[in-house]
């Protein structure tokens, strides 16, 4: 019998599309481990261990249309450590939600996304 995946989304209850997220879950009778990344809990490891499962760089993880970014940002060159550490100290440009299930995640934007990944669960 196979073991019952677990589902962690990193969650900002300020916005809808992670909102929406949510409500899939629970809708589809997930209850996830809700992390609330804004709070600043986010560590170098745990970032470096989602950008892994996303198969991503530390740049593309980031929200590029954020106020904050455009402001601050924009035209900065930086490496993929510094990258990490600007998300750090400002988590609201880390794009969203992301959704871990096992050692696999996805940024639950389309919301299709996640209507995958739940297939794959059951």
């Amino acid at each position: 019998m196979k073991a019952k995946s677990t589902i962690k989304i990193y969650h900002n209850e300020m916005c809808s599309k992670s909102c929406a997220a949510l409500q899939l879950l629970d809708k589809n009778g997930v209850n996830p481990e809700i992390v609330s990344y804004l709070d600043g809990t986010l560590d170098t490891e745990e970032l470096k261990n989602i950008l892994t499962l996303l198969k991503l760089k530390p740049y593309d993880l980031i929200r590029t249309n954020e106020p904050l970014f455009q402001e601050q940002y924009k035209n900065m060159v930086a490496s993929d450590e510094q990258w990490i550490e600007i998300m750090l100290q400002h988590p609201i440009l880390i794009e969203r939600p992301i959704v871990i299930r096992d050692n696999q995640a996805i940024i639950g934007r389309p919301i299709e996304r996640l209507v995958d990944l739940l297939k794959e669960t059951s």
